[in-house]
């Protein structure tokens, strides 16, 4: 598959539930992504962040994946969120701690604007705590939109400055 056809997923925690860290459950999720029909092709190493927008929590753990998927996007999303739900995820006030966060940042060339599946993600660009992992494994990859390769993205991203390898 092509970078350009790419399905990227975005995947962050600072809470690591029953896990004994984050980076742990970010592996045990990870590793359930071919039973849900998305085999991974590429994984970035985790990153860590400060939290945001309130820097006094916990530290995020992030990377990202190319996967293969077979569905259409809200197949993906869906199997996405059937994961969170198995490692606790309740998804309720925005930007809150987590145990997992699984966002489809990117489905091949799609653009999307639709209630609930918005692509490609609507703010991953600004991030790089996404643009760092995606830079790692795909720098070429371009945004369907902004026309920029991940690494112009990671360089130019506001938020997570701080961003970095483990």
């Amino acid at each position: 598959m092509g970078r350009d056809n790419a399905v990227i997923v975005a995947l962050g925690s600072n809470m690591p539930g029953d896990q004994p860290s984050s980076e742990a459950l970010l592996e045990a999720a990870l590793s359930r992504f071919p039973q849900a029909g998305l085999p991974v092709l590429a994984r970035s190493r985790w990153w860590s962040s400060a939290a945001w927008p309130d820097p006094k929590g916990k530290e995020y753990r992030n990377g990202v994946a190319i996967v293969e998927a077979s569905g259409p996007p809200r197949t993906v999303l869906e199997a996405l969120f059937a994961i969170e739900g198995q490692f606790g995820r309740i998804r309720g006030e925005a930007n809150a701690p987590r145990t997992l966060d699984l966002d489809l940042i990117a489905y091949g060339r799609q653009v999307s604007d639709a209630p609930g599946l918005i692509l490609p993600h609507p703010r991953a660009h600004e991030r790089l705590f996404v643009m760092g992992p995606l830079a790692e494994i795909a720098p070429d990859w371009v945004h369907p939109v902004l026309g920029k390769t991940a690494a112009e993205l990671a360089a130019s991203a506001t938020v997570g400055r701080d961003a970095k390898p483990l």
